[in-house]
């Protein structure tokens, strides 16, 4: 029994795809957590407490989302960029692999 393994780099692939993808929208989550949650100064009423507090708790929470979503954003692209690098070892190896057979009986 052979102890050999194989990678499906088209696999690999897929996921790098769909990391891209992922990436992607998480670039419009940014967009929106910054852009979409704006609330400006007054809309939740004026003249009283209850409405400063909510203010202050929508402003924690916006930056809270932002940080969220930057954090995520940047494991993702870490992930990605290892992904490409795994494939593109694999791919070198068995591109070495099969020159190797090749020159073999020569």
């Amino acid at each position: 029994m052979s102890d050999q393994y194989k990678v499906d780099l088209s696999e690999l692939e897929d996921t790098i795809t769909k990391l891209n993808g992922v990436i992607s929208q998480l670039g419009v989550a940014n967009v929106c957590a910054k852009n979409d949650t704006y609330l400006p100064p007054g809309a939740l009423g004026a003249g009283f407490e209850e409405a400063e507090q909510l203010t202050r708790a929508h402003e924690g929470m916006k930056t809270h989302i932002e940080a969220v979503v930057a954090y995520i954003h940047d494991v993702m692209n870490d992930f990605g960029g290892k992904t490409k690098k795994v494939h593109g070892h694999y791919s070198d190896a068995e591109y070495d692999a099969q020159g190797g057979m090749s020159g073999s009986g020569q």
